[in-house]
This record gives structure tokens, sequence and C-alpha cells, in this order.
């Protein structure tokens, strides 16, 4: 330390030093680091990600937070709306959050089921109580629920459907199918647009001549008839994993042309740089200095582009299944909920049957957040 340094107070000293130590931090930062810290700042971007970090949670724990199970049906509630939550009975005090039983009659002018309340009797709310036994992921038995009612009052958050099913319950259950076929179609086509791209743009010649050929054709094919027909091939007595499995592979047939084009793209402006040429005369096999030197160079874009597929691939899913092509019941998912407001009846009379768009709607929007935030997290020039 110099003189001159010595001369600062002990205060200014310890300051100049954590200055220095911050900008040594960030100029060692690798570009991973520098993304995180400019996403972070992003607060629209961090808020979707919290909310898409819950949707997965429940998605993936959902038995737990069903007040009812998902095939469960209640002949005294067909088509019921969503039960209204009191705070206060009738002479303004406060009892905690209950319900009321719900009781129908017919309407002789419409010749429709109306539900009223019975104010003679307060059904308390509870939080982690015991109900339905379920199997959490298929192998941990438990019967203990997130909410639930005491007696035997039933609890419809978002109504129920035609057969008397909780909505609320099933639009849980559908979340697991309609938000991991999106993980798992994006993958795939991840999968083949890096490696089919990869390959197109690093050998060239007659190699690429095919692959390019290939996607042309793919990407001049109507995507949504396309979809549709392959869609309607699936046997009908195929189990519903089946199924999934099936319109996963559908879904993501098409979806890596676009993603090869710009990796062939990228890859090849890469490979005329030194270190490529360096990894190749050092003994570098082609498949290391794709994976290890190529595709790294722009991750960036590769996550962005991540982030903003996977909401195409929950729209089309639920596009399919809503049109009866997709997946198919018991298998539960947005789609096939969606089914049952097809009708002008349904919106009209029922309109808690749309409240499945709501999440899709949801969800397709935080993911566009995410991906808003990642590209400009990736830009370097911002």
């Amino acid at each position: 330390m110099d003189a001159a340094t010595d001369d600062l107070p002990v205060q200014s000293q310890q300051q100049n030093r954590a200055m220095t130590a911050a900008e040594e931090r960030y100029y060692l930062a690798s570009q991973w680091q520098l993304m995180w810290r400019k996403f972070r700042k992003h607060r629209l971007a961090v808020a979707a990600a919290v909310v898409l970090g819950m949707f997965y949670l429940v998605a993936a724990t959902y038995e737990f937070w069903q007040p009812h199970p998902t095939t469960a049906q209640y002949d005294g509630f067909l088509s019921a709306p969503p039960t209204t939550i009191h705070f206060f009975d009738e002479e303004g005090n406060f009892r905690g959050p209950f319900i009321y039983a719900m009781t129908n009659e017919l309407n002789l002018e419409t010749f429709t089921r109306e539900y009223v309340e019975d104010r003679s009797e307060m059904y308390p709310i509870r939080f982690f109580t015991r109900g339905a036994p379920y199997k959490l992921w298929g192998a941990i038995e438990s019967d203990l629920h997130f909410i639930g009612v005491e007696g035997d009052a039933k609890l419809f958050l978002l109504g129920s459907d035609m057969l008397g099913r909780d909505l609320f319950s099933r639009v849980l259950a559908g979340s697991r199918i309609s938000l991991s076929i999106g993980l798992i179609g994006v993958f795939l086509s991840f999968v083949l647009g890096c490696v089919l791209g990869g390959i197109s743009g690093y050998f060239g010649g007659l190699i690429d001549l095919v692959i390019q050929r290939i996607i042309e054709f793919l990407i001049s094919l109507p995507t949504t008839p396309l979809w549709l027909a392959l869609s309607a091939a699936v046997p009908a007595r195929w189990p519903p994993v089946q199924v999934y499995f099936a319109i996963t592979v559908i879904l993501s047939i098409f979806g890596w042309a676009g993603l090869a084009r710009v990796v062939r793209g990228k890859l090849l402006e890469l490979r005329e740089y030194d270190y490529v040429t360096a990894s190749t005369l050092a003994g570098a096999t082609h498949s290391h200095i794709i994976g290890s030197h190529l595709l790294p160079g722009f991750m960036s874009y590769l996550i962005v582009h991540l982030t903003l597929a996977i909401p195409g691939m929950i729209l089309a899913e639920t596009a399919l299944s809503f049109l009866g092509l997709g997946i198919r019941p018991p298998a539960v998912s947005w789609g096939t909920l969606m089914q049952d407001a097809q009708n002008v009846r349904s919106i009209a009379v029922q309109p808690w049957m749309l409240t499945p768009g709501l999440f899709v709607i949801v969800a397709v929007l935080m993911f566009n957040f995410v991906g808003d935030g990642l590209r400009d997290a990736a830009d370097p020039y911002k």
C-alpha cells in the first residue's frame, strides 16, 4: 500500500478495498454468472420464474393439494358452481373460513338445477387435514391433504363438472401432464435440433445437403393438420400412458427443424475460429469439438429457445386434447378439461368450466416473461 493510500481515513480505505473486490469479481465472473446477475435485476422474469416453480411443485405433488380425488363423483353436485367461502356468520361474528352445505332445486321455468346454501349449519375449512388415501408418485401412501372440510359438506373451489367431479382437483391433476409434456417434448426436439443441426453445420457437404432438404420439407408442411392426422392415427385402444408418449413424440417431430437451422448457421461461423482449429490439431474427436467447444459458444440462445418453445408445446397439447385428438380420458390434462366448454350453454350457464384455460394462459405468460428475462440477460450489449 502506497503513501497516498496510507493518508486516507480508515473508512475510505475499507470502501476502496470493497470496491476493488467487487470490480474484481465482476471482471473475473463467467458468462453464466454475468447472466444470472442480469437476470436477477429483471423483476418480472424473476417473479414469473417463482410462479412457474410453484406450478411445477404443485404438479409434482398434486395429490396432496387436492380436496377430492380426481375421479370421485358426487351425484348431488352435478355442474355445481364454485363454493362460497365465508369468514363471518350471519350475526357478523368472525368464525374463520367455513362453508355452508349446498342443496339444489329444480327451476320449473328454466328446467335447470339451482344451488342454494343451507345456512342451518356451518362447516369449518381445515388445513393439513386427513382425507381420501392416495399414493404420491405411485409409491408413498398417505391421506394428508392441504385443505378439507369437516363434516359432510363438499368444497368445490372451482365448481364441479357435469359428472359431479371437483374441477379444482382435476385442474391440479391435469397440470402434471400439460406442464410435463412441454418439458419432454421440447427436450426431444432440442436434442434432435442440436445433434442434426450440429452435424449439418460442422461436416457440410452431402450430409448438410440431405439434412437441409429434410428440414425444408418439414417446414413446408402445414403443422396443425399434420398434427391432427398423426394424433388421429393413435389407436384408441392404447392406454393413457402410451397415448401420452405418442402425443409427446408427435409434437417433437416437427419442433426441431427451426432450431437445427439456427444451430447449423452458428456452427458454420464458429467452426472457422482458431480454438476449433487448435482442438482439431490436438486430436479431439468431432463429437467433443461440437459438444464442448461449438455448442457452448451460443448456449445463451439455446436456453432462451427452450423457455420460449415450452409454451408452444403446452398450447399444442391443449389444442389437440380440446379437439379430442390428444390426451384421452380417463387421463386428465388442461386440454381434456376444456372439452366440456365447447358449447355456448357451458359458457353462458357454467362459466367456471373455462377456468382450465386461465391456467394455460398464466403458464404461457410466465414462460414468455422468463424467456424475455433470459434473452435480456444473455444479450452482451444491454
